[in-house]
């Protein structure tokens, strides 16, 4: 949460939280997650970072590939940018009339925060929104072209309204109710990356695959003790599961957590609950052989440590473009065309609060089996239904059209 809230909406936010945590299936026995820790004082605040991003078109098939696909505006974005990271790319034209890649915009912040304000104080949604833009949107690019004034609407109303602009439904059970489309119609937050919307990124999320670790899982050793499950063990409990693990995300955050619990600690958010951005190795991008301009990279609403957006690049104002910086991977520079290649260098995650280290009482341990069979990551369903198609489809998108022309053969 980047935000000073007066109590009231900061009341009604944590109310958000408590019941996307009741709507989990914490399951009998998980003694070692909880929402808010019983001593505060005894925790200690430990970030849990990954890299921001997306693995899955890497993992399927290749990093040209995954750079390609994850750079190809909205539609890659909602494809594929599920590690709780999400970027747009602000274009520009240049003298010569060549449109070209300006700015990337990168956001952690959760949609549920801003369907909060979206639903009971408009006026603050819009003032956060006209901040991050430097322009005051209207009314209608946040709550549809129908809706000249928000405060015609009850509460349910706003918040539908706004999920079909800007967030889609999010498989929230009201929103999908109320006809809400999973994507949103509106292009605010596609051509801005204001926050997440891919369904994925969401508060329910989060909070589940944090719960789902934060259990002491542990395996049998060759001298009969137990040392703490691996992830392809966590990760074959249940169908489905083992896809998560190729994530830059799902084990970061499942591990983090089930170690802490081998160690009988507690876990919880620390307090404010997000996604932060945490570190930035910004010394790889050069401009000109040298350092970039301080401008180019801005840090934004949140604190310091607790940032969840970022701006890299030219400012509107400078003349230069954002092909203009190299990025220096071993032994090749090259220039930088799109979000991908920054996530690469943006990790992001929670900050978590853990207990004291306390016994494990045996019974509260998860033996699982010490399966002989590795999670094979390329054989993840995702790679077949949702990033093959996404290729394909932008393989058909950038084919050479129109006649083609060269020598002619002959005898």
């Amino acid at each position: 949460m980047a935000d000073d809230l007066p109590p009231a909406l900061l009341d009604r936010w944590n109310k958000v939280i408590d019941r996307q945590f009741q709507l989990q299936e914490p399951g009998p026995g998980n003694m070692y997650f909880t929402l808010e820790p019983e001593d505060p004082a005894a925790t200690q605040r430990v970030p849990v970072t990954w890299f921001g991003n997306p693995a899955e078109p890497g993992f399927c098939f290749d990093a040209t590939t995954a750079r390609a696909l994850s750079d190809w505006g909205v539609r890659g974005r909602r494809a594929l940018h599920n590690e709780y990271c999400e970027y747009a790319v602000v274009t520009a034209t240049d003298n010569e009339g060549r449109v070209r890649p300006k700015r990337v915009q990168i956001t952690t912040e959760l949609p549920e925060y801003y369907l909060m304000l979206a639903e009971h104080d408009p006026e603050r949604l819009r003032g956060i929104v006209t901040g991050m833009l430097g322009s005051e949107p209207r009314w209608q690019e946040l709550y549809g072209p129908t809706v000249a004034d928000p405060g015609q609407l009850d509460p349910a109303g706003r918040r539908a309204a706004f999920a079909r602009q800007l967030t889609g439904h999010g498989f929230h059970a009201d929103l999908v109710e109320a006809e809400v489309p999973q994507d949103p119609v509106g292009s605010l937050n596609a051509v801005n990356a204001l926050f997440m919307a891919h369904p994925i990124n969401g508060l329910d999320d989060l909070l589940y695959i944090v719960m789902f670790g934060a259990r002491p899982y542990a395996r049998r050793t060759a001298e009969g003790g137990l040392e703490p499950a691996g992830r392809d063990q966590i990760f074959r409990q249940k169908p489905g599961l083992a896809a998560l693990a190729c994530r830059h995300a799902d084990p970061a955050a499942a591990l983090a957590a089930a170690g802490a619990a081998f160690q009988g600690r507690t876990v919880s958010f620390a307090d404010p609950l997000g996604m932060y951005i945490h570190h930035f190795t910004s010394d790889v991008f050069l401009f000109e052989g040298g350092p970039l301009p301080d401008p180019w990279i801005q840090l934004s609403r949140g604190r310091r440590g607790l940032h969840q957006r970022l701006e890299f690049g030219p400012r509107d104002e400078d003349p230069h473009f954002l092909d203009e910086i190299t990025v220096v991977q071993g032994d090749t520079e090259e220039p930088v065309t799109g979000g991908y290649q920054v996530t690469r260098q943006v990790q992001v995650g929670p900050v978590v609060a853990l207990g004291p280290a306390l016994p494990v009482p045996p019974q509260d341990f998860v033996e699982l089996p010490d399966s002989s069979a590795p999670i094979h990551c390329r054989d993840a369903s995702v790679c077949q239904d949702v990033v093959g198609p996404l290729r394909e489809a932008f393989e058909a998108a950038h084919r050479p059209t129109g006649p083609v022309t060269g020598p002619r053969g002959g005898r």
